[in-house]
């Protein structure tokens, strides 16, 4: 499995909208200010997360981008291989692969498999609520007072 930056920052992206606002539109301004992503390349991603149903527009005064359901609903893996494709760690892993001779005989093969079940697993259950519960805390543990 490997994350690109583009998947780094819609994970990253939806995470911000379930902290802020989750009935609200948020102006991609406002989001490309707290995470450090340039408008323009975050404005790319927001158009692809809208096209797989992770979020919404709305247009006029009051626009910006919004979930396109609960927070709750929306799963880490689906998320990421919307944007970065397969979690596979080697195609062969797929049961219909075809492209080697040796794939049912290979034993790294089992091995890439476990690395996929468990990887799967992981970011499969794992929801967006989740994350935002979690980044709250860490927020807190981080806020002090002198």
């Amino acid at each position: 499995m490997h994350i690109t930056y583009r998947g780094d920052y819609a994970l990253k992206a939806i995470l911000d909208l379930a902290l802020h606002h989750a009935s609200e539109p948020v102006t991609i301004t406002e989001i490309a200010k707290r995470l450090d992503i340039p408008n323009k390349f975050l404005e790319q991603i927001l158009l692809d997360l809208k096209r797989g149903g992770f979020v919404e527009s709305r247009r006029g005064k009051v626009g910006g981008y919004l979930l396109a359901k609960p927070a709750s609903e929306i799963k880490l893996g689906e998320v990421v291989r919307f944007i970065d494709g397969p979690i596979e760690p080697i195609a062969c892993v797929d049961c219909g692969y075809k492209g080697c001779s040796q794939a049912k005989s290979c034993v790294f093969r089992g091995i890439w498999q476990d690395v996929a079940r468990s990887a799967t697993k992981i970011i499969d259950n794992i929801n967006f609520e989740d994350l935002a519960k979690k980044s709250k805390k860490v927020e807190i543990a981080f806020t002090y007072q002198i």
